[in-house]
């Protein structure tokens, strides 16, 4: 059981920031591939993706845009937030065994509606940039402490 809270509109500063860290492992990478139906040979076949420029398998791109908005959907704002739009740069592959550290940072906040600016990034172990981008979230207005049941995850169809 996961223990959630937000932070409302007005308790949210410019500067403030939230991250999440995740150790990439194969089964993330089929898992996303058969929850979205994204099959493509470099997300899943090691003799393939060893000929492409990455040489093996990479996680798909949206694997570390999910990475953010687990991170504003649970973290900062949290709970009630509401995505509006997102902007994204992929300038580094992810590969099974990295360790991705996804950090959000308020960097504005329009008062007429709500809307908050957060600057995304995405580094591996090496503190290298492999995502970043900015997005604009509506906040949420109204505190919420919020305990959520962990999904579990079985494939039983082989999709791909």
């Amino acid at each position: 059981m996961m223990k959630l809270r937000n932070t409302v509109f007005e308790d949210i500063e410019i500067g403030q920031c939230a991250a999440l860290v995740r150790h990439v492992e194969m089964s993330d990478i089929t898992g996303f591939a058969a929850l979205t139906g994204d099959c493509n040979p470099i997300h899943l076949n090691q003799d393939y993706a060893e000929h492409t420029p990455f040489h093996g398998i990479v996680a798909h791109g949206m694997w570390s845009a999910a990475q953010i908005s687990a991170v504003i959907g649970t973290k900062l704002p949290g709970p009630g937030s509401v995505y509006l739009s997102q902007d994204l740069k992929f300038v580094a592959p992810v590969k099974v065994g990295d360790v991705i550290t996804t950090k959000v940072t308020v960097v504005d906040k329009d008062y007429s509606h709500g809307f908050l600016t957060i600057d995304c990034q995405c580094t591996n172990q090496r503190n290298e940039e492999v995502v970043f981008g900015i997005a604009t979230i509506l906040a949420p207005t109204e505190k919420l402490f919020i305990d959520v049941e962990s999904p579990e995850v079985r494939l039983v169809d082989n999709l791909c």
